[in-house]
């Protein structure tokens, strides 16, 4: 970065809102789509509340050919200003390719029985222990898998939604998100009558604490549940009721 440039001045050609997305879970080719909205010499201005992108964007820049110019602000609630470059042209015509390949990519798990009613999961760099399939007691040594999908659902839902609060630069206090489901028939899972043991409902309520402007609370929650992977999925065969809450 040039010593005399006044990053205060300077307008950008095209501002883009990071949100808390950090580096490795896309921001990166959602930044090399928005440089196609900045003209050769241009400058887009990035702004983010992920600190780790305060160490992660300027090799990512030298690396691509973009001119890193800077920030404004403290890694908490910064404002990166990058240059495009001529050399960047060959990153547009791949970035196609990789979205392809983004959208060809595989989540992976391996499971092993690991105790009496106790599987382990292994999936990347984690593991996690899972109990029943479902379970009717106050208390057990593990969750249910049956409470691992619905936690999954609902832990979605709300890291989805504040990360998208946090790209429209929403100012949101608490958000918490509570979910029941019941079974078409329990005795059915239990191998006890012939039936069905599949999902019959999902009932969440999601609870907002702030101040901001109501109707773009919901626009976003609304955003949020329809770029949901698993809401999506259980929408399509199972009857799910949701109700949203300001407070």
């Amino acid at each position: 970065m040039s010593e005399d440039l006044n990053l205060e001045l300077i307008v950008p050609d095209h501002i883009f809102e990071g949100g808390d997305l950090d580096c490795g879970s896309g921001l990166v080719l959602l930044i090399r789509e928005s440089m196609k909205k900045v003209p050769v010499g241009g400058i887009m201005e990035m702004r983010s509340c992920e600190p780790s992108v305060c160490d992660d964007l300027p090799p990512w820049c030298r690396m691509v050919g973009h001119d890193y110019l800077g920030i404004l602000g403290t890694p908490k609630q910064a404002r990166y200003f990058i240059r495009k470059n001529a050399t960047v042209q060959d990153d547009e015509k791949n970035l196609e390719k990789d979205k392809n390949k983004a959208k060809e990519y595989e989540w992976r798990a391996r499971t092993r029985s690991t105790g009496h009613l106790k599987s382990t999961v292994y999936c990347r760099n984690f593991s996690f222990d899972v109990g029943q399939p479902a379970s009717f007691e106050e208390k057990d040594r593990y969750p249910s898998a049956l409470e691992y999908l619905i936690g999954a659902l609902s832990a979605s839902l709300s890291t989805a939604f504040s990360t998208e609060s946090a790209k429209a630069g929403m100012n949101i206090d608490d958000v918490e998100i509570s979910i029941r489901c019941k079974l078409v028939n329990i005795l059915a899972h239990l191998g006890l009558e012939q039936g069905d043991p599949s999902i019959s409902s999902v009932e969440i309520k999601c609870f907002i604490s702030s101040m901001d402007d109501e109707n773009k609370i919901k626009e976003i929650w609304e955003r949020t549940l329809n770029c949901s992977p698993i809401y999506a999925t259980l929408r399509k065969s199972t009857e799910i009721k949701v109700k949203m809450t300001i407070v």
